[in-house]
């Protein structure tokens, strides 16, 4: 008898069991399938490029180009859910640690001395186009941070004296067209039909490249602040080491990593004749035209991915 009762109640715990486990995947499936469909950025290898030029010849000079940080989502279940808030920025600078989620700085913040160029993307609108391209609407903010000086020549002269930093914004309404979609690190071109769902099915990881073109006359504050701001490469897990020892040919800290961007001098030659007393260096050809263009180099990864949990852990970090 006592046997008879164990057996039972050692049944009803495993069709309890099973009961659970069916309950369970009822709930996590859906989850789960709608995540998979969802694509976030990867902030740790996102990328911009700036071009100057015309629109006969809208990439004639590489003038920059910057890491892009930030959040992005592209739903595949629904193009127009999906949203772009972007902060693009010179590897060098700091903005990183100030900007909140939505990409927006605090009230009141007040930039340290690093802190000189920042631009921010945030889309309104998304929609897939009858050619399957993407196109992505939004507000561009140009944020530049500018010093008074003050320099007074006398005995007691030991530099110039820099004044509170002062903030000024402005923003224009801009149209991202990315064309097609990527695959890492192949980046095979896919075609017109990237965005449907069974051309991305099985992949982890895509690239979205979009370019936006805008008039200086447009946006003059854009081009002026490109112009002066400098713009090193994009370097992923940049490490920097002072040598031991200090002599005549230092010439600074040694760096490593991945360059995920860097500015190509297409425009520049080296003089024919090398190493008289006139000589300065490259002889560059200075941009014709009034056009700015963006182009966007974005990495995106699917949310299910593990990547995604080391983004949002801390795991990975970018200068």
């Amino acid at each position: 008898m006592k046997s008879f009762i164990i057996y039972v109640v050692g049944l009803a715990k495993r069709r309890t069991l099973a009961i659970s486990s069916v309950v369970m995947l009822g709930v996590v499936s859906p989850l789960a399938i709608a995540e998979s469909n969802t694509w976030s950025l990867d902030s740790t290898t996102s990328s911009a490029r700036f071009f100057q030029g015309s629109r006969a010849d809208p990439d004639s000079v590489n003038t920059g180009v910057a890491l892009v940080t930030g959040r992005a989502k592209l739903d595949e279940n629904d193009i127009s859910n999906s949203t772009f808030d972007l902060s693009i920025y010179p590897a060098d600078e700091r903005w990183g640690h100030a900007l909140r989620a939505d990409g927006t700085l605090p009230p009141n913040y007040v930039p340290d001395a690093t802190d000189h160029t920042l631009m921010t993307f945030h889309s309104k609108r998304v929609r897939k186009m009858a050619d399957g391209k993407l196109e992505v609407t939004g507000k561009l903010t140009v944020t530049r941070v500018e010093r008074s000086i003050t320099m007074t020549p006398n005995d007691a002269y030991a530099g110039p004296v820099y004044g509170d930093p002062v903030l000024y914004t402005e923003t224009r309404e801009v149209r991202f067209l990315f064309p097609g979609l990527s695959t890492h690190p192949s980046s095979a071109s896919l075609s017109s039909v990237a965005l449907d769902r069974v051309a991305l099915n099985q992949k982890v990881s895509l690239g979205l490249t979009g370019r936006a073109g805008v008039g200086h006359e447009d946006f003059p504050e854009l081009l002026n602040a490109i112009q002066d701001t400098n713009w090193p490469s994009v370097v992923q897990n940049e490490q920097c080491q002072m040598p031991s020892t200090i002599g005549d040919d230092y010439s600074g800290a040694t760096c490593t990593g991945t360059i995920i961007a860097a500015t190509h001098h297409d425009n520049c030659q080296m003089p024919a004749v090398l190493g008289g007393e006139d000589y300065s260096g490259p002889i560059c050809t200075p941009p014709s035209g009034n056009r700015t263009t963006i182009v966007l180099d974005l990495k995106m990864l699917r949310a299910s991915s593990g990547r995604v949990a080391d983004m949002r852990s801390g795991k990975d970090t970018t200068r």
